[in-house]
């Protein structure tokens, strides 16, 4: 890991940069587990609505945030960037750690995302799950 002192907080152009790669990741994963759902179910499409398809689909979401996030802090978009999460306290985030960023990150649905424009007037440069979660997101030196 890298010296706390030679971080700085991510930027809000990066963290959007980050998660635009981690999307287009996580909408691929999603497509195939629809496939894999798809075929199960006999070539038939899920009735929309369906509240098991739609609880599947966040825990798939949840597993694949939160298994990058607890093994090494870096989804596929964040290492691009050369950012990472960790807690505030600048410490690996555990399962738990996760959960708690992962439901926080609701707030990111807020209109017009509010919580991600507060990075720009927060003094430390958190949104909104930052702060619930007790996270943040550092810059990597380069």
């Amino acid at each position: 890991m890298t010296q706390p002192e030679k971080r700085r907080p991510a930027g809000l152009l990066r963290r959007l940069a980050a998660m635009a790669y981690d999307w287009l990741l996580l909408v691929s994963l999603l497509f195939a587990v629809t496939l894999v759902v798809i075929v199960l179910h006999g070539g038939s499409a899920v009735e929309p609505g369906t509240w098991w398809y739609g609880a599947l689909l966040i825990v798939v979401a949840f597993f694949f945030y939160g298994w990058c996030w607890t093994h090494g802090g870096q989804t596929l978009g964040l290492r691009a960037w050369k950012l990472q999460v960790v807690t505030a306290q600048g410490a690996p985030l555990s399962w738990p750690d996760a959960a708690l960023r992962f439901a926080a990150s609701v707030t990111l649905l807020l209109p017009p995302a509010l919580g991600l424009v507060w990075s720009l007037i927060d003094s430390k440069g958190r949104c909104w799950h930052d702060t619930l979660s007790r996270t943040r997101i550092d810059h990597l030196p380069e």
